[in-house]
């Protein structure tokens, strides 16, 4: 099982959860976080640690939210590692429970 990021995180990108990773799976993109399926291992440290509330385990991703699960995936194979944590955006806390944010996914 791997840990999903969901809608909440676009145009939010807090990055608490990188600077728990202990395998550096995180990937960002240009408004956006992903997770590699690939190199999770499943240690919930970064679930707990997001200030929007958008990772979820596999398992757990909200029906409406599934389709998140494969775009991590796609994603984390396009944009680079991430192993610090950086600044959000400084309008991250006005788009924090926006929902239909998926158009505005920067690739």
């Amino acid at each position: 099982m791997t840990f999903v990021v969901t809608e909440n995180c676009i145009k939010c990108k807090y990055m608490d959860c990188v600077e728990v990773c202990p395998v550096d799976c995180f990937h960002e993109g240009p408004n956006f976080l992903v997770i590699d399926p690939d190199e999770c291992i499943d240690c919930t440290l970064c679930e707990p640690e997001c200030p929007a509330n958008a990772i979820f385990a596999e398992d757990a991703v909200p029906d409406d939210q599934k389709h998140f699960t494969a775009l991590n995936a796609e994603l984390a194979k396009q944009w680079p590692v991430i192993t610090e944590m950086g600044e959000p955006p400084a309008d991250a806390k006005e788009w924090d429970g926006v929902k239909d944010k998926l158009k505005y996914l920067e690739r």
